[in-house]
């Protein structure tokens, strides 16, 4: 049986912020579960690991087309999306400017859009696929002084169940992927921000960033990420939620018992402030 051959019969998925992180951990084992895996990066990757790289920036509209282009000549579908590219801000509400905001949601949430609609008007036509996209605990249980980041991802939860609705005649499942601390570099990428010393929230800015550098590294690592997003592209009936995380329970039962008051104090007293 010739290589093309081959190619042609495995089941194909497509992920955004494949190089590292969440998105590396999820392309590594679909490549081992024998998936055509097409990965995303901004930058050129030479390591290849079974996948095929793909320049793309998702806040782009000509890289996001060029890039789909390149991936529609070697298949003729695409058998899942993994939107999930994205990166976090620090820094209160009042002092984190509108650029930065715009930044935030131009990749976390428009991002995620300029990949979704042309792969879903393809999938639609053939009236197949699995479409995964990467939200956040935080969509829930906002993180303290990164509420920008929690919007955005408050936002995709809301586009997830959307499309749920809107694709219910068609045979195309929709998964929602929600974790909690990973234990990935994230935090290295964080724009922290410049707070100024006189910041009314200084304080309480400081004690709260130290929780979330302190919990990543004693955090789960992306493997518990990357099982549910092979049991979302890979079973019958996915999930349509998969919160994952060792907060991921109390995050569900919080919001299902106490009153948003009393959640958003359980908040606070988790970051200290």
């Amino acid at each position: 049986m010739s290589t093309a051959t081959t190619e042609t019969q495995k089941k194909s998925v497509l992920i955004t912020g494949a190089s590292s992180g969440l998105g590396a951990e999820m392309a590594r084992r679909m490549v081992e579960r024998g998936w055509r895996v097409f990965g995303t990066s901004r930058k050129p990757q030479t390591d290849h690991e079974g996948i095929e790289w793909v320049a793309m920036d998702v806040c782009d509209d000509a890289s996001v087309q060029t890039a789909l282009e390149s991936v529609y000549k070697r298949t003729d579908h695409l058998d899942g999306l993994v939107c999930n590219a994205g990166w976090g801000i620090y820094g209160s509400i009042e002092e984190t400017s509108l650029a930065r905001a715009r930044a935030q949601f131009e990749t976390n949430f428009f991002g995620v859009l300029r990949v979704l609609t042309p792969v879903l008007t393809r999938m639609r036509e053939r009236n197949a696929g699995r479409i995964l996209l990467v939200g956040s605990l935080s969509g829930r249980a906002p993180i303290p002084f990164q509420a920008h980041y929690s919007a955005t991802k408050a936002a995709i939860e809301s586009l997830a169940f959307g499309l749920v609705n809107e694709l219910d005649p068609f045979n195309i499942q929709v998964s929602l992927i929600e974790p909690g601390d990973i234990n990935t570099a994230f935090n290295d990428v964080m724009d922290w921000g410049e707070r100024p010393s006189d910041s009314p929230y200084a304080s309480r800015m400081a004690i709260s960033e130290k929780s979330i550098r302190e919990s990543l590294p004693i955090s789960p690592g992306p493997k518990v990420v990357a099982d549910v997003v092979e049991h979302a592209l890979t079973a019958d009936k996915p999930k349509l939620r998969y919160a994952v995380g060792r907060e991921a329970r109390l995050v569900g039962i919080a919001k299902r018992l106490l009153s948003d008051r009393l959640s958003l104090k359980a908040i606070r007293d988790h970051f200290g402030i």
